[in-house]
């Protein structure tokens, strides 16, 4: 074969490897995926020991389980801090920051969720706690998810009456709404059966006594105080006072008046390391545990599988402290003794079994005295969910 006939086979053959080479090369280097930046805003501050640090945990919970995520955030969303700051000045400066999706962690902002998702239908938003998505009031592109929590108030509850010596129970309330009534008609039901299940007593001698300070936290010149609450519900004969707001006013107090020599209990909410503000007092803490829902959702919008869900979620029952499945949990404290948790064990896993049946079961009445519920019949969902009122034998106000 000739010089020039070779060195035409052989450029023949160079066109011929140079794409199915670079193929090849490219193929064998890994492929960056796309980052996806999530947005996350909280009512507190970040660091408030309770709901919003729950929130705050659960982004960087993303971010270390899903390669590729990156979360921005912004706390103190609120009249008091951010008096000048809207959601939507909010949301626009996170999309701007190349947010796809927005979680806004509070039902105080479930309105402004909506007008937000409107103004960016190729954003994904999904509110903690709202319920707009189930009434089909909320645009395609929100969605609602909230843990079932109250079976773990229901636990707090049970716990409270196990440990009570004044047979009176006090619960700090936050605003009135149908989730804080909800909660609270979990609570008073856990400790009714377990006054009377467990302790043997009259469930209708059992005091329980609810004070709302107006928020989920105090904002002085709005809301009651609640350090001020707290020592009144103390001083009305409480020895174990429940929280249902998301800071620590409750805790702070009951170990002041500990420390003072008064035989007192805490119940604190939202956040599970609450009880080492307290330790040598606190009963047990109900909490959130959003990471895995976060998960989910994250996952879904980066994989382009997200759809609109409104999602009322069980918890993990064969481990409510599993932190990677689980979206509710009960953390026993050290003031609870073994033989107050071999009850609660026990009430555990009746819930666990009956579900709502173990719960929100007739008979039972409104505060008003209107029958809800009668014997033996079990509450549907919705009318849980929307918490009308408080149950008769709770004392305090409900609207």
């Amino acid at each position: 074969m000739g010089k020039k006939k070779l060195w035409l086979v052989a450029i023949i053959m160079l066109f011929i490897m140079v794409p199915v080479l670079s193929g090849c090369n490219s193929a064998a280097e890994p492929q960056e995926s796309e980052k996806l930046v999530f947005g996350v805003i909280m009512v507190g501050p970040y660091n408030d020991k309770g709901w919003s640090q729950a929130h705050y945990e659960a982004g960087e919970y993303v971010e270390k389980n899903i390669p590729g995520t990156e979360m921005i955030s912004l706390d103190k969303m609120n009249s008091a801090d951010r008096p000048e700051t809207t959601t939507e000045q909010v949301v626009d400066d996170m999309v701007s920051k190349g947010a796809k999706l927005i979680l806004t962690t509070s039902d105080d902002f479930q309105d402004d969720t909506d007008v937000v998702a409107e103004k960016y239908p190729d954003v994904i938003f999904v509110n903690m706690s709202g319920d707009h998505a189930k009434d089909g009031t909320a645009p395609q592109n929100l969605g609602n998810y909230m843990p079932k929590v109250e079976y773990m108030k229901a636990l707090a509850g049970c716990n409270a009456a196990l440990a009570t010596e004044t047979g009176h129970i006090g619960y700090l309330g936050p605003l009135i709404n149908n989730e804080t009534r909800r909660l609270v008609n979990a609570a008073y039901l856990g400790a009714r059966y377990c006054y009377e299940n467990y302790r043997g007593k009259d469930p209708n001698d059992l005091k329980f006594t609810v004070t709302w300070i107006g928020f989920w936290f105090n904002i002085p010149g709005v809301t009651l105080d609640p350090t001020e609450v707290s020592n009144d519900l103390f001083n009305a004969g409480a020895d174990v006072v429940m929280s249902g707001i998301d800071t620590t006013e409750g805790t702070t107090v009951a170990k002041q008046r500990a420390d003072q020599g008064e035989k007192v209990y805490t119940l604190p909410y939202d956040y599970r390391n609450a009880c080492e503000l307290a330790p040598e007092i606190c009963l047990g803490v109900p909490y959130f545990n959003w990471g895995p829902g976060y998960v989910e959702i994250v996952q879904k919008v980066k994989e382009g599988t997200w759809e609109q869900h409104w999602i009322w979620e069980d918890p993990d029952w064969n481990d409510i402290n599993n932190l990677d499945t689980t979206s509710a949990g009960y953390l026993y404290g050290p003031a609870t003794t073994d033989e107050m948790k071999a009850h609660l064990e026990e009430y555990k896993a009746y819930l666990s079994e009956k579900g709502w049946a173990g719960l929100f079961v007739g008979p039972l009445n409104w505060q008003d005295g209107t029958t809800w519920l009668n014997e033996g019949e079990v509450a549907n969902e919705e009318d849980i969910w929307n918490g009308e009122q408080l149950i008769e034998g709770i004392e305090g106000s409900d609207q």
